[in-house]
């Protein structure tokens, strides 16, 4: 992912942010605004690294997937939809309707 995603979703990203530096807070991460110097520099403070190391983590961190709760685009959903085939068993298709496994909402055979 690209720190554009993070910094547009920055309050989605909270957790995910929580989870990777356990150090961090989440009233100080609402103050850093989504600004990624100020990010930078807040983690190296509190996981007492070098800023050069806490770049690189962050670097590796911006490596993964964005998480699918927090971007909603349709090629990113798409994306995610095939990645998730290596789950499905052999002679499914990923994209496949999972209407067959009941309908509980208020709009009859909208296919959801």
């Amino acid at each position: 992912m690209k720190w554009v995603h993070v910094r547009d979703n920055w309050p989605a990203f909270f957790e995910a942010i929580v989870e990777k530096w356990p150090a961090a807070d989440e009233s100080d991460l609402e103050e850093i605004d989504g600004d990624q110097r100020a990010f930078i520099a807040y983690i190296a403070e509190v996981t007492g690294q070098e800023v050069d190391e806490t770049k690189d983590e962050i670097r590796e961190w911006l490596a993964g997937e964005i998480p699918a709760d927090i971007v909603m685009d349709p090629i990113h959903d798409n994306h995610s939809i095939k990645l998730s085939s290596k789950y499905v068993g052999e002679g499914e298709d990923e994209y496949d309707d999972d209407a067959r496994f009941g309908d509980d909402d208020e709009v009859p055979d909208d296919g959801d």
